[in-house]
């Protein structure tokens, strides 16, 4: 059984930042692309970022790009996603996913994944 599980979501002010992180149990962290995606109130699940098992290969969404990075340690079994100069528009639920049997190096589609977190809210105040 793998458990994902969220934190470090919180209430912060436009501008600011936070460092969300998600541990991982049940089985061998490095075998999973990780992702993260985002879903606010009445719209639909979005993708955010994504990681390779060893951490080489990242990719973020175009519109996040530069605000946003992903990163991982495996030693700890847990992936990050470090969220700089935050904007209201950035008020979600985030969750991050596993992908046991990737066909790439990343994984943007949620569909593809195994395994999900049960999420954590960041709340951007303006």
């Amino acid at each position: 059984q793998v458990q994902l599980v969220e934190s470090g979501g919180g209430l912060v002010e436009a501008g600011g930042s936070l460092r969300l992180s998600c541990a991982t149990s049940g089985r061998t962290f490095s075998s999973y692309v990780m992702g993260w995606f985002r879903q606010a109130p009445g719209k639909e699940r979005e993708f955010v970022a994504t990681i390779s098992r060893g951490g080489a290969v990242r990719y973020h969404a175009d519109s996040l790009k530069g605000r946003f990075t992903i990163s991982r340690d495996n030693a700890k079994n847990t992936v990050y996603l470090q969220m700089n100069r935050l904007r209201p528009e950035d008020t979600a639920g985030y969750y991050c996913a596993g992908d046991l049997h990737p066909g790439m190096e990343v994984t943007t589609t949620s569909y593809a994944y195994d395994y999900w977190g049960k999420g954590t809210q960041v709340t951007v105040s303006s």
